[in-house]
């Protein structure tokens, strides 16, 4: 296994409210782990969300072992939400912060994901496969057959996210359990990279760029060159 990240102001931001964790060595029961979380609130409130949102993920699977997987992480992600909704009750400026957060975890012929919000995670073999399901107005929207698909990136609303960590008391959040194949990537990012590039210039840079890092910096400069409205995150890793 072979892992790259790569974070990015953008070109529109005054600061950097993406947060990431990578680590392909053993977390507590996991055998690895790999984070993007993706504030909101304002100015401090989004970069406070979205650290402690993954360092309170990482210190419950540091601390709880479990050989359940999935149910560890969910009680991670939910004790995030109780630890962000806490702190933020506490400071009137802090109010209203939240996260998105994508998570994987990788095993020997499965791939473990967990997702609240637009961060998205992708398999990529011959082609893209996003993984995830986005929360957010845009896509209700398109699974209520009010909007097409293709229409999806170019809405207003696209940045309405229905889910958050640390949005409401309680938290619903979605468990992916995929096999994996030799060779395959997965691509973990904000939407700082999808509001900004398509998914077939996604697939054609990581198809043309071999090195995980060439493909990274490439995927960022993309969103970037596109306008970069937004904070760039990338988590590459290969099998």
């Amino acid at each position: 296994m072979e892992a790259y990240y790569i974070t990015d102001i953008g070109r529109k931001r005054s600061s950097n409210q993406d947060y990431m964790f990578i680590s392909e060595r053993p977390v507590g029961s996991l055998p690895n782990l790999f984070i993007v979380a993706d504030g909101m609130g304002g100015y401090a409130a989004g970069d406070l969300a979205s650290k402690m949102a993954v360092e309170t993920i990482v210190e419950y699977i540091e601390s709880h072992q479990s050989e359940d997987f999935e149910t560890l992480i969910k009680d991670a992600i939910s004790n995030a939400n109780t630890v962000i909704r806490g702190k933020a009750a506490s400071d009137p400026v802090l109010e209203g912060m939240g996260t998105t957060v994508v998570l994987c975890v990788i095993n020997s012929d499965y791939i473990i994901v967990a997702n609240v919000g637009d961060s998205r995670l992708y398999a990529i073999n011959d082609d893209l496969r996003q993984i995830t399901t986005d929360h957010s107005y845009v896509q209700e929207m398109v699974r209520m057959g009010r909007i097409r698909g293709d229409e999806a990136s170019r809405h207003p609303d696209k940045n309405v996210i229905t889910r958050a960590v640390g949005a409401e008391d309680g938290i619903n959040v979605d468990i992916f359990k995929e096999n994996i194949f030799p060779g395959e990537m997965f691509l973990l990012c904000t939407d700082g990279l999808t509001n900004m590039v398509e998914d077939d210039r996604i697939l054609q840079i990581l198809s043309e760029n071999s090195e995980l890092s060439e493909a990274g910096n490439m995927l960022v400069d993309q969103a970037n060159e596109k306008g970069g409205r937004d904070n760039i995150t990338v988590v590459l890793v290969r099998i």
